[in-house]
This record gives C-alpha cells, sequence and structure tokens, in this order.
C-alpha cells in the first residue's frame, strides 16, 4: 500500500512540475504609483505587549516560520471626500476633499525575519471591522503562500470601530486601553485618506516601518466589509491618491460603501454608494475580484463585470464567503502541510461550531485559500513583471433573485475556477444555506457516505490519482500553487479516503 502511494504521488509531482512550464502568459503594461499624498509621522515599534493582541488573526508564533511582527502608531491630518453629484454605478466618480482631520492609527508589520527573504511586494490589508474588532482574514487564508513566497504584510486600522475597541471601548471585546491611549480616530469618512497615508508611508519610510526594507510594489487587500471599502477607494480616491499599484477585492458585494458618513458611533451615509457599484473600467492599475459562491449569490450577479487588461473576476466554485480554513485551520497552520491534512479530514467530518459561533449546518470546508493563494501570486505577478492571470468562467446559474446555481451529479456548482475539492469530491460543498446571524457567510458541507465514495474512485488508489489529475490540472491552469498543488496530493496519499 505505502509504495502504491509513492508512486501514485510521485507520478502528481512530477506533472506538478511540468505544469510549471505550460502555463500561459500576458504581456500587461501599469503605471507606477506617484506621490500625491502626505506621509504620516511613524512612531514605533510600539514596545510592551503583543502587537496583534486586539485583532483576529493567526495565534502561533511568527517566529516558527522566521517572520517578525512590529506594530507602529501613524499621525497625521486625513482628508474625508464628497462628490457634486450622485456616485453613478459605472464607478467613475470625480471627488474632492472636503474637510480635514486629526488622527492617529496603528499598522501591524510582519516581515521575513532575513531580510534576503523579501520579494519586493508588500500586501497591504484593510482589516475587516465586521465583528466590532479589527480582523485579519485574508492574512489568516493567504499567509503560508506570503510567508514562502517572502512578502511583507501591513495590516492597517483604517476605520473607526477598530480603533474604538483597540482601546478597550467595547464591552463585548476586551482592549487594551493604556496601550492603545495615543490612538484617535475621526469617522470612516477619514479612512480612504488614512489608508493612502499608510501606504504612502511604507514608501517613504521604509527604514522605520520595513526595517530598511524597499518596496517595489504596493499591493491593497481586503476581504468582505473591507472589499466593499475598496471598491469605493478605488473608484473615488485611487485617481487622485496613486499610492498602490493594485487590488484584491476579495469577496464583494454588489455595492461600495459610503464615500462619506455621519460622525461615530453612527454610520448613516451622507455620500451612499449606488446600490450596484462597478470597479471603474478606466484605472491605470489592474484590480482582482476573488468571489466565493457566497459573494456571486449575496450580490445576485450585480457585481459581475467582463475581464479586460486591466481587470480580473475569479468565481471559485464549492466556496464559501468564509470557511473552516479562515474559522479554525488557518490560525494555526505553519505551512508545514498539515493544514492540507486537516481540510481533508474536515471535509469528511466538517464542524458546526465555530470560533464566531454555533451554526445549524456543518460550515464550508472547500479550500478556497488555496485558489486565493494563486490570486494573490498573479496580482504580484501582474503589477511587478507585467504578466496578465488567466481568465476563468463564471459560475453556471440557472436563477437570479436569488440566485441558483446548477449542479453536478454530485451537488457541486459547475463553472467558475476547478479544484480538487469539487473535481475529485469526497463532499458537496454549498456557498449558502447555513444559519444563523453570521453562519450564512459560512456555506455547508455534506459529506459522502463511504458507499458514495466507494462509488465514485473504487480503491483509495483510486480517489488519490483522480484527486492528483484535478489538482495539477488546477496548477496548469494557473489556479493552484504548485508548492500547494504537492501539499494537497501528500495530503490525499496519506488519507485512508477510499481504503
Amino acid at each position: 500500500m505505502k509504495k502504491r502511494r509513492r508512486i501514485v504521488l510521485s507520478v502528481v509531482v512530477t506533472s506538478l512540475a511540468t505544469a510549471l512550464a505550460t502555463v500561459p502568459v500576458t504581456v500587461f503594461g501599469t503605471a507606477a504609483a506617484t506621490a500625491a499624498t502626505p506621509s504620516p509621522t511613524v512612531t514605533g515599534p510600539v514596545a510592551g505587549g503583543t502587537p496583534s493582541e486586539v485583532m483576529f488573526s493567526t495565534t502561533f508564533d511568527l517566529a516558527t516560520i522566521a517572520y517578525q511582527e512590529k506594530e507602529f502608531f501613524l499621525s497625521g491630518t486625513a482628508s474625508s471626500y464628497t462628490s457634486a453629484s450622485p456616485l453613478t454605478s459605472d464607478g467613475k466618480w470625480t471627488v474632492t476633499p472636503n474637510g480635514t482631520a486629526p488622527y492617529t492609527t496603528r499598522a501591524v508589520v510582519r516581515r521575513p525575519a532575513n531580510p534576503k527573504k523579501f520579494n519586493g511586494s508588500v500586501i497591504v490589508e484593510w482589516l475587516n471591522v465586521s465583528g466590532g474588532v479589527d480582523a485579519a482574514p485574508d492574512w489568516t487564508m493567504s499567509h503560508t503562500e506570503l510567508v514562502r513566497e517572502g512578502y511583507v504584510w501591513v495590516g492597517v486600522s483604517a476605520q473607526w470601530i477598530g480603533v474604538n475597541t483597540a482601546k478597550g471601548n467595547s464591552p463585548a471585546i476586551p482592549g487594551n486601553a493604556a496601550r492603545y491611549a495615543p490612538l484617535s480616530h475621526p469617522g470612516d469618512s477619514y479612512s480612504y485618506d488614512i489608508y493612502s497615508q499608510v501606504g504612502q508611508a511604507l514608501r517613504t519610510n521604509s527604514a522605520q516601518l520595513l526595517g530598511g526594507l524597499k518596496p517595489r510594489k504596493l499591493i491593497s487587500i481586503g476581504e468582505s466589509q473591507s472589499a466593499a471599502r475598496l471598491i469605493t477607494y478605488i473608484d473615488a480616491v485611487h485617481p487622485l491618491a496613486q499610492v498602490y499599484d493594485g487590488y484584491l477585492v476579495h469577496s464583494r458585494a454588489a455595492t461600495g460603501s459610503a464615500l462619506s458618513q455621519v460622525a461615530p458611533p453612527a454610520a448613516t451615509p451622507i455620500v451612499p454608494a449606488p446600490a450596484a457599484t462597478l470597479i471603474r473600467d478606466d484605472l491605470n492599475v489592474p484590480v482582482f475580484v476573488f468571489q466565493a459562491e457566497t459573494d456571486v449569490a449575496f450580490s445576485n450577479l450585480a457585481g459581475r463585470q467582463p475581464d479586460t487588461k486591466r481587470f480580473r473576476s475569479w468565481e471559485v466554485a464549492g466556496t464559501a464567503h468564509f470557511d473552516d480554513y479562515g474559522l479554525e485551520i488557518g490560525r494555526t497552520d505553519i505551512g508545514d502541510g498539515q493544514g492540507a491534512i486537516r481540510g481533508l479530514a474536515s471535509m469528511q467530518n466538517p464542524p458546526t461550531n465555530t470560533s464566531a459561533g454555533a451554526c445549524d449546518l456543518p460550515v464550508n470546508t472547500g479550500g478556497a485559500h488555496w485558489v486565493l493563494d494563486a490570486a494573490i501570486h498573479w496580482l504580484n505577478q501582474w503589477v511587478t513583471n507585467r504578466v496578465e492571470p488567466p481568465r476563468a468562467q463564471p459560475l453556471q446559474t440557472t436563477g437570479v433573485s436569488p440566485v441558483v446555481f446548477a449542479k453536478d451529479a454530485n451537488g457541486n456548482t459547475l463553472g467558475g475556477v476547478r479544484s480538487p475539492h469539487v473535481d475529485a469530491p469526497i463532499a458537496a460543498l454549498g456557498g449558502v444555506g447555513n444559519t444563523p446571524a453570521l453562519c450564512v457567510l459560512f456555506g455547508t458541507t455534506v459529506p459522502f457516505t463511504a458507499e458514495k465514495i466507494a462509488s465514485l474512485y473504487k480503491n483509495h488508489g483510486g480517489f488519490v490519482a483522480q484527486w492528483g489529475r484535478a489538482t495539477a490540472a488546477g496548477v496548469v491552469r494557473g489556479f493552484l500553487r504548485p508548492a500547494d498543488g504537492v501539499e494537497l496530493v501528500n495530503a490525499a496519499a496519506r488519507s485512508q479516503i477510499g481504503g
């Protein structure tokens, strides 16, 4: 049995390596960012305590993966923005500054302990505040790729609620009043310029913020609520600020966020975004939209746009807005292959209890993070080497309002970006249908019975072979990273599935 597993694994790994030479590339031109934005005053590294203690993120010691973490405070004067006319659905907005206010926010920097490992690109995540506290979903989901390739990651407290909670002002979430006493946020109308200024500081004050590392490219990223902020940022502020070299909008809704709103704690829009907001098509930098099934369904297809030379959209079959990896497995995954092994086991026995509460149904275990790794890789290639990402078909639907996905014989959605999770399935994976509360975002998993698996694969070797072929196909098409492919196939070979 072990010899057979080694043979199957060897064949698949060889095919993964060969696949690297067959991935198509397309030349793309992009404009460099300018220096039109003020650079704030930087204080730090902040001493005392753990930098990310008031942030939902990974929980292991970064030293175990040869990374360092430092926290900084950034102070300046930020502008809010307004528009003389209502914002339009095409995203081609003309906005102007509309008042200023002082601020002090924070940025958490994670970088390679060995400066020689730095690849030149900085991922700047707009921290998500949907849970009432700063969270780093994109770091949690993609950190193994970021560490493997030597990125610097920076998490920015761009919004009022993240700063307010960090200061200890939330009755439900512990903060650190002493550590974060200097922080002050004037409200989310100023969040866009704060985000610009932090990015600018990474360019102009890299000696302090990045320990002397010189960033060549800044890549903006944000998930869910942060994706909505980025839509408005891209359409309204990027043409003015020109700070970021590319954007990854992860799990967007149909609309963007308000351009301006009343002072906190209220959040009533003053200049709202249209109900359906597209990414403007006249940008000088690339935008990559990454969508799970949940996102496509909840946006009712309103966020779909055709691919262009500066726009790419991937809709990933069998995935949820947030899943078991982001909620649980990813928080302790140090990139040693155990994440893939645990993920495969989780598909066979999916949880209902999560770090965000108990769900009525087992949550999605479809592994969107594997494809997200590839999206980050391609966006970096796009902005750094002018190489376009591959294009993908959208998910297939049979109905709208509500969206109904076309399913295969195994209960998985057709179309979109494929993965071994849906093309060598051991479960039916969905992005909608769970309850209550936040669980609507976590999707579902229905594991196959032993009889169903036996009918699909005959034996363990048959499963590993099919899983390997599906994985290799994902690598060839550019939707999976080769190193991730090896982990996925190794996890299948070590499992007992089909045996």
